[in-house]
């Protein structure tokens, strides 16, 4: 069942403002009784501010008075209007990271040469001016930017990253670059793990042995 965007202010205006039941207040607002109980008699840790569902288009005054009128009513929440998803148009960037992206453009240009000036709006959250200036040169800040990793500067995600990069590299007939930057790792991992693997199975037991010995002399 949907409840209010506020539900301890919401109980509060509630029990400030109508007879309704302490048990119809929390079925609706999604709390416990007790912490209705609570809030009806100052007992909760701070004083709340009611929040009043009538302005907030979640009750109506009739919908109050059906459960005013009987104890064993539920109140049914409005239905609140549907959310809009953006799904075109720059994204937002938090302003602490926004100085960030002006070197997260230049990485993705330098390093990806064929994703698009659109591409990289929708994905960093900046306007094709600003790419098309960095990408000649003649952007206002130009000598002091460097390029950086846009996944590292926390502009987009590497998943969000690598599907505009493959969705850019088909679009041009160029097979999709593959990050090898782990792959020495992952290899000396894996010879690792099976060097282990062959320790346990022809002389693993004998070396642990000798760890014991050494920790608690040698046993006869």
């Amino acid at each position: 069942m949907a409840q209010p965007l506020m539900p301890h202010a919401t109980a509060s205006w509630l029990v400030d403002n109508t007879s309704l039941s302490f048990q119809q207040i929390a079925e609706f607002c999604g709390l416990h009784i007790l912490e209705v109980q609570a809030i009806a008699d100052d007992m909760a840790a701070t004083k709340l501010t009611g929040r009043d569902p009538l302005r907030a288009h979640e009750l109506t005054m009739e919908e109050i008075e059906k459960g005013q009128k009987d104890p064993n009513y539920r109140l049914q929440i409005l239905k609140g209007p549907e959310q809009q998803r953006r799904t075109k148009g720059p994204r937002y960037t938090p302003v602490s990271k926004r100085q960030d992206k002006p070197d997260g453009i230049a990485w993705i240009i330098r390093n990806h040469p064929e994703v698009s000036d659109g591409q990289i709006s929708l994905l960093i959250g900046t306007t094709r001016t600003t790419i098309a200036a960095i990408r000649d040169r003649s952007h206002w800040n130009i000598a002091n930017i460097t390029p950086k990793d846009p996944v590292t500067l926390g502009l987009t995600s590497q998943r969000e990253l690598d599907a505009v990069v493959a969705k850019a590299a088909k679009a041009a007939g160029i097979e999709a670059p593959t990050d090898t930057r782990l792959e020495g790792d992952r290899e000396a991992l894996i010879e690792q793990l099976r060097n282990e693997r062959d320790n346990v199975h022809t002389g693993g037991t004998d070396s642990v042995i000798s760890d014991v010995d050494a920790l608690f002399g040698k046993r006869s």
